[in-house]
């Protein structure tokens, strides 16, 4: 697998019952479907082996919303800029290390490629970094965008990666309650007064 998922180790040998780990469990009768379905339960389950790791649910769908950009740039090593998107001097959270730039996948599959490409441009990804740009003079429209366009700091390999995109998406839900404390108690405080008042005066008047 060489497209971080959460689950499994990009380039990593995965000790699997399909895999060469195991040449003697492999079944010759196995069908790929049969092959693809014990890949999928794999994924879905969490159970450690070798070439795994463990990821939440929230870590796993921010990776999976990254593949197009991982899969065409060859995370972030793409030479290929996007006319008024990509940055300059930037590094893309997780790069491969000296990475092919996407070419092996667009050797085999051009169409998707240029899928992935024409995605990058309508939802104006930087090649480099795999992070939105907003529009010049464009306001936010809500935390989860953010979120998305922060910067993981660093680049020390898959697992480093998984936990820095788990930690933005857990911030999304965290950051306005974060933001307005003061506002919501505020509001507790007058809701409370507003109360007392209003039972006060019922007890007054029998």
């Amino acid at each position: 697998m060489h497209t971080p998922s959460g689950r499994f180790q990009p380039s990593t040998r995965l000790c699997l019952s399909i895999s060469d780990f195991h040449p003697k469990s492999f079944n010759p009768a196995w069908e790929v479907s049969t092959i693809l379905i014990g890949l999928l339960s794999f994924m879905t389950s969490e159970e450690m082996t070798t070439g795994s790791i463990s990821g939440t649910e929230a870590e796993r769908k921010l990776l999976a919303s990254r593949s197009r950009w991982w899969n065409s740039t060859g995370g972030g090593s793409s030479p290929k800029t996007i006319q008024g998107i990509s940055g300059t001097n930037a590094k893309g959270a997780g790069n491969v290390k000296a990475g092919d730039g996407g070419t092996k996948f667009k050797g085999e599959w051009p169409e998707v490629d240029e899928e992935n490409w024409k995605h990058m441009r309508e939802a104006r990804i930087d090649p480099k970094t795999g992070i939105p740009i907003p529009q010049p003079d464009a306001n936010s429209c809500s935390p989860g965008a953010d979120a998305l366009r922060r910067r993981p700091v660093g680049s020390n390999g898959p697992l480093g990666v998984v936990m820095e995109g788990g930690q933005q998406a857990r911030e999304v839900g965290q950051s306005w309650i974060g933001s307005h404390k003061m506002l919501l108690g505020l509001l507790a405080l007058f809701g409370y007064a507003v109360l007392a008042r209003l039972l006060g005066d019922g007890s007054a008047k029998k």
